[in-house]
Parts: C-alpha cells; sequence; structure tokens
C-alpha cells in the first residue's frame, strides 16, 4: 500500500493527508490524518492515545476512545476560520501513536504513561493525550512538573475528580487531582474546574476541593452568567501562568456526548464548551489531554465527533505559542 500524499506548507511543516488525492475515508486513520511521528522525525505538538480504562468507576470502554477518536477526525480541515489559523503550518503536528499501558496494573500503567509523555516531551514536544480514562491526568502532570514546576490545571469535567479512594485504590479516574495536589503539581492559587455538575456525596466533597486547591465554575453559573463571563473569571484566576488542560468529554451534556462513563444531565453544548477553549489562544499550555469517550455507549459518533474538535481546538490554542 502506497504513502498517504502529505500536504508541505510554505513553513517546511507536514500537514495532513492531501484530501484531493486521498479520499478522507481511506488509509490508516491518524487524527486530523496527520503524519505519523516516524514520518516526520520531530514534532512541536504531538497526539497521542492512552488506551487504558483500568481506572472506571462505572462504564468501562474509554480504552478504545482514542482509535475512535481518530476515526472521526478524518473530516477535521487544516484552517480554523473562528481563530483565524491554519495550526498544522504554524507548528509541527504529529501523530505519535498508542502508549502501551499494562491494563492489568494501574499503578504499572500510570508509571508506564509517565514515562512514555518524559520520552515525547524530552525535545520540547507538548502533549495532547487522547484517553482512555482520567487517571492519565496524573502521570501527565507528573511529567509536565519535571520541565515547569507546579502547573495551572484548568479542568473541564462535571466531577470534581479529588476524591480520595474508591475502593482502597488511591489512582482511579475519580482521584487524579487529589494525587496532583498532594504532590505539589499543581498550582494551588491558580486551577480550577469548570462545568461541574450533579449531586455530590456531601458538603465535605466542595470542603476537601477548595482545600487542594481548585476553584469552582459550575454548569448552573455558566447558564445564569453567561458564556464570557465564566472565560473572564477564569482567566482572572490562571493569570499569565502555564496552564494544563484537562478536558473530560462528560463535561457536555449527555445530548451532545452519549458515549461516556458517567453521565451527567444538565451539561454544556459542544459549542460553549469549544468557546471557552478558543480563549487560550493567548495562554501558555504546557500539555493537555481529552478524555473518556467510550465508544460502546456512543451514538453516530457524537461523542467522537466532540472530542476530536475538542482536541483540535486545543491543538489551535497551542499552536499560537511556543513552549
Amino acid at each position: 500500500m502506497s504513502s498517504p500524499e502529505y500536504v508541505q506548507f510554505e513553513s517546511g511543516n507536514i500537514g495532513p493527508a492531501d484530501a484531493s488525492k486521498s479520499p478522507r475515508f481511506a488509509g490508516i486513520a491518524t487524527f486530523a490524518r496527520l503524519p505519523r511521528y516516524e514520518d516526520v522525525g520531530h514534532a512541536d505538538i504531538a497526539v497521542t492515545g492512552v488506551p487504558f480504562d483500568s481506572g472506571v468507576s462505572y462504564r468501562p470502554g474509554a480504552r478504545f476512545g482514542p482509535a475512535h477518536v481518530r476515526e472521526a477526525s478524518r473530516l477535521l480541515r487544516p484552517y480554523n476560520p473562528e481563530a483565524d489559523i491554519s495550526p498544522f503550518a504554524e507548528a509541527q503536528v504529529v501523530d505519535a501513536g498508542d502508549i502501551s499501558v499494562n491494563p492489568f496494573s494501574i499503578a504499572e500503567a500510570v508509571t508506564d504513561i509517565e514515562r512514555a509523555a518524559d520520552e515525547l516531551r524530552a525535545g520540547g514536544t507538548r502533549v495532547v493525550a487522547i484517553g482512555g480514562d482520567h487517571t492519565l491526568a496524573l502521570p501527565m502532570l507528573r511529567s509536565v512538573n519535571k520541565t515547569h514546576g507546579p502547573v495551572a490545571v484548568v479542568h473541564f469535567d462535571a466531577h470534581l475528580d479529588t476524591w480520595d479512594t474508591y475502593f482502597g485504590a488511591p489512582m482511579t479516574h475519580g482521584t487524579p487531582f487529589r494525587r496532583a495536589s498532594e504532590e505539589g503539581l499543581i498550582d494551588m492559587e491558580a486551577s480550577l474546574h469548570v462545568g461541574i455538575r450533579g449531586p455530590l456525596y456531601g458538603k465535605d466533597d466542595l470542603r476537601d476541593d477548595e482545600r487542594l486547591g481548585f476553584a469552582i465554575i459550575s454548569t448552573h453559573e455558566i447558564e445564569v452568567e453567561g458564556v464570557q463571563a465564566a472565560v473572564e473569571r477564569m482567566h482572572r484566576r490562571i493569570g499569565d501562568r502555564p496552564v494544563y488542560l484537562s478536558i473530560d468529554i462528560d463535561v457536555l451534556d449527555p445530548a451532545h456526548a452519549p458515549g461516556t462513563g458517567t453521565p451527567e444531565a444538565g451539561g454544556m453544548t459542544s459549542r460553549e464548551l469549544i468557546r471557552m477553549l478558543r480563549s487560550f489562544s493567548s495562554t501558555r499550555i504546557v500539555g493537555a489531554d481529552v478524555v473518556e469517550v467510550s465508544p460502546p455507549y456512543d451514538h453516530a459518533q457524537l461523542t467522537a465527533v466532540a472530542g476530536s474538535h475538542v482536541a483540535y481546538e486545543v491543538i489551535c490554542a497551542m499552536a499560537t505559542q511556543r513552549s
């Protein structure tokens, strides 16, 4: 089988496969039909899959998320008119394949992810991880911390993910930001959750979360105050600090993202989330993840399409900056 014919930009960067010469539905599904890391040899931004969901507490299936998001990303195009940027011309973006993780041991998987992230980031490459479940945020933050120290974490999610343990397990998809705070990986004056909603176990959940260094912008507040007000609050909180974006697809309402492990009613629309992500174009993003896409519960690729566009908008914001 012949190799795809990639677009060469004036900047010298290699972009997606040329859709006029290779139909979008043909060939191996890399993210946005971008070249593989081995095809280019270097990258400013690397998209990598983390097919791991042994940390889920309810519906499994996110281990198949990276492939599902890649498949839906075939239709992404190289110019973003709203952001007025051609991200693949501004930065060399590649698909770095999947990180191979142990599906039977959460502790070993977390080590595997951190090691692989270190290797990808060694030359200054910034990583966008496609999950997989939210457990992966902890090893990603451990890796980023080695270069940048404590970072502002902007966490889009229906859930806090700052609980202590599940059945005595300290590393699950509901605990990564508690561990990250305890380990000094986050900037406790600048981190926040966006899109929180739904029932909690009790008021102590909120007290613990504040003690761990997080502010909250709930979905209810976004509804009442508006998206722009939420954007302004968010950026006042993070200031000019380096930012790690962590996006659980269940921040979206199940109408926009049914294919996820722990859906909650009353969520954001995909349009609202994309608008908020575009506000990061002037922010120094040092890493990101998009997690919890679970294809067994998806319909007509709704969740995969949302996940692929979310990752694309993150890449667009990153492409305006240098690491």
